[in-house]
């Protein structure tokens, strides 16, 4: 229980929530002893509207989108004010000014932050409409209120500078050894091997966007603010983290076929797979002891596990004898090399928190870095190609716009207290897909119901003005701390302080709330019928895409894989970006998927024929990784020409795929003298060990043993490549078929 609430308190969304809270709270304070109540109030608010852009990175680019939001919010209230006073003027620039601040969703996450607070800016100031001198006096105070949690955010974390990229650090650390226990439970006899995959693609999804928060923060500080030790341990620690993720990934075996090639001898896969749980529990002890503050003594015995392994591959061999073990011993010699890799890696984490570390351990790894980021200019050009339907933020900036205006129209036919309230509804649920605006509909009016009951229930028992006021603070640190968890609680929570907060300020606030549920139904109601109707973003429609830019990912991860394994020489960048592209690929294919199961059943069109495209190019990746990590770690011999011959038919295969899903009109590929090569080339292959022992003399039992454990591997993951990519082509066949 109390390691349960110092992991909530520790929290990255916790900490952002008592900034905010302090941050609000604190002028309130000061000003309300002076009689101006109303002015901290209105600063409070220029507080709340900075907070959403406060988005993780380097102290510059941290700083810089909070100064932009804070300038963005007291201008979109000051043009509110002056422009309300002229209807036939009002109308028409808000609603061009609603699609440009959704428009500048283009640039990334923290614009589409900056222009969330741009857009609730304006939903509030049309609620609160100033005149004369006040327009400038409440606009400037609003910008004073940004620029307070700006200094207030830049203070808590100077405070603090790596607590975030620890925690961070800690969930990239567990989640890395979550994929490495699935991987660990393939190996059961009996495992549910398809419900394991299914699992293994969504913890992708998770991976995927804790690895692009650590590259923001951790590439753009090492890059901007140099070469600080704290900053280069936690870098190397993440570059570690992805090489031991591509090691988890590359264990790719046909596991039914392995189990009935040990049958009768089951203790040497249970030796490696008792050896693959130990590797993701040391990772998971390091991850609590990174979360915890706690100095970490490493428990395990791995090299004990290894050497396990290594007497259980004897014994098999000593079981079996002779030329009938090798194929066997060559397959658990290949597991063992892998083992080894995780093991050296796993130990350079583990002393990066255990002693002082040889920062050399990054070896040129931290070399051209800011190509792993995406550029931090806004050029005009990118605004101007997302202006057409083809534009999923284009068609959600013009639902959006209209949904806001017929909330204004329905405010102007109705009598209703507070439109605003429908706007701001709006503005914080509406999202660019069906599914997510849906959950977020149903989250926020059950959240606000039962907020609201719970409040009034307390109201009618407690009338003290300082137990509501602190209870009001309280509820204001958990609404901000669970809406990024868990929104419906989130939403609860803030409509609690809300509650309170005007039981403070009006007697009446049963009559106040009662709109406020009214409105709040009105705007969730608006956002879902719209995102149904105006040009609607389902999934089905952009699944090609995401499925081609996978497939894309694999063959340019394949290319360099070849590149590497042909000219022998060290891991560059561009084979690291197409890693990293590669997982980037499939984690955004399976989060499309993932999306297109919370639509209407009649807009699912060929999901199961999705997600088998998201399985096949998760094993090709896995087959890929697996290839690529071995030619890494191992001194191999030169490039056959069949090996080449096979690499270009898996392109020409995927290439082919990717064609389909363009719509194009492909060259045939598997014609029958492509095929009758192919065959001769692998044939070709499977006779690499006669061959090298005809061509060179090979005396050592050591380099022999190693040449044929890299024949084995290649031959295998080739032959299972051209598999996978046919099969991929004919998966692509039967999506675009209905089309």
């Amino acid at each position: 229980m109390t390691g349960n609430v110092r992991r909530f308190t520790d929290d990255t969304n916790f900490t952002k929530a008592l900034i905010v809270t302090f941050a609000a709270v604190l002028p309130v304070l000061i000003l309300a002893r002076t009689g101006r109540f109303e002015t901290g109030f209105t600063i409070a608010i220029g507080v709340f509207l900075a907070y959403p852009a406060d988005i993780p990175s380097n102290l510059k680019h941290r700083a810089k989108g909070l100064l932009v939001a804070s300038v963005i919010v007291a201008g979109c209230n000051l043009l509110v004010n002056v422009l309300h006073p002229l209807p036939w003027l009002f109308y028409p620039l808000i609603t061009l000014l609603v699609f440009f601040l959704s428009m500048i969703s283009v640039y990334g996450q923290r614009a589409t932050m900056v222009s969330f607070s741009g857009l609730l800016a304006v939903a509030l100031a049309t609620g609160h409409l100033k005149s004369g001198w006040d327009i400038l006096c409440n606009a400037g105070l609003l910008l004073c209120g940004g620029l307070i949690y700006t200094a207030v955010s830049l203070l808590f974390n100077s405070l603090s500078p790596h607590r975030y990229t620890e925690l961070q650090l800690a969930e990239c650390i567990r989640l890395t050894a979550k994929y490495m226990k699935l991987r660990g439970d393939l190996w059961d006899a009996n495992a549910d091997r398809a419900k394991i995959t299914e699992k293994q693609l969504s913890l992708q999804v998770e991976i995927n966007t804790i690895h692009e928060n650590l590259r923001e923060v951790l590439l753009r500080s090492h890059t901007a603010e140099g070469t600080s030790g704290q900053t280069r341990k936690m870098l190397l620690v993440f570059i570690y983290l992805l090489e031991i993720l591509e090691l988890a990934l590359s264990t790719s075996f046909d596991h039914s076929k392995l189990h009935n090639a040990f049958k009768g001898h089951g203790k040497v896969l249970d030796t490696y797979q008792n050896l693959a749980y130990n590797l993701a529990a040391a990772l998971k002890r390091v991850s609590k002891r990174l979360e915890n503050k706690k100095k970490y003594t490493p428990k395990h015995q791995l090299l004990q596990d290894l050497e396990a392994f290594e007497n259980a591959i004897k014994e098999y061999e000593a079981e079996v004898g002779g030329e009938a073990a090798q194929e066997g011993v060559w397959m658990l010699t290949n597991m063992l090399h892998y083992a080894e890799k995780q093991v050296e890696k796993i130990k350079i984490v583990e002393r990066a928190f255990t002693q002082h570390i040889d920062l050399k351990d990054l070896k040129g790894k931290d070399r051209d870095l800011e190509k792993f980021l995406a550029p931090e200019y806004y050029p005009f050009r990118t605004l101007k190609e997302n202006l057409g339907f083809s534009s999923t933020i284009f068609r959600h900036s013009l639902r959006l716009t209209i949904t806001i205006a017929l909330g204004f129209i329905i405010g102007l036919i109705f009598p209703l207290q507070n439109v605003y309230w429908i706007l701001l509804t709006i503005v914080v649920i509406m999202r660019p897909g069906y599914g997510l605006t849906k959950q977020r509909s149903y989250q926020r009016i059950t959240g606000t119901i039962i907020g609201g009951i719970i409040a009034f229930a307390f109201l009618s028992f407690v009338n003290n003005t300082i137990i509501t006021g602190t209870l009001s603070v309280v509820c204001m640190i958990l609404g901000f701390t669970f809406t990024a968890i868990n929104y419906r609680i989130g939403a609860t929570f803030v409509t609690m302080y809300v509650i309170f907060i005007y039981s403070m300020l009006d007697p009446n606030v049963s009559d106040v709330i009662q709109y406020r549920i009214i409105d709040t139904a009105i705007g969730a109601g608006l956002a879902f019928v719209a995102n149904y109707f105006l040009w609607p973003a389902w999934e089905f429609i952009n699944q090609p895409v995401y499925i081609k830019k996978s497939i894309e990912a694999n063959r340019d991860y394949l290319n360099e894989i070849a590149l590497l394994y042909n000219k022998k020489e060290g891991v560059n960048t561009s084979y690291r970006l197409a890693r990293k592209n590669a997982f980037i690929e499939i984690g955004n294919l399976m989060q499309s998927y993932q999306r297109m199961t919370q639509e209407p059943k009649s807009k699912q069109k060929q999901l199961q024929q999705v997600y088998k495209l998201a399985v096949l190019n998760h094993t090709l990746l896995s087959s890929l990784a697996s290839l690529g990590t071995y030619i890494q770690s191992h001194k191999t011999t030169r490039a056959s020409e069949a090996f080449n011959v096979v690499v270009r038919t898996v392109t020409q295969n995927l290439e082919h795929a990717i064609a389909l899903l363009n719509m194009d009109i492909p060259a045939q590929t598997n014609t029958e003298n492509n095929k009758q090569e192919l065959a001769m080339r692998f044939t070709e292959l499977k006779n690499i060990r006669s061959r090298e022992l005809q061509e060179v003399h090979i005396t050592a039992e050591e380099e022999f043993r190693l040449r044929m454990q890299e024949a084995q591997l290649v031959i295998e993951q080739l032959v299972w490549l051209n598999s996978l990519s046919e099969r991929i082509v004919k998966a692509a066949k039967q999506l675009t078929v209905v089309k």
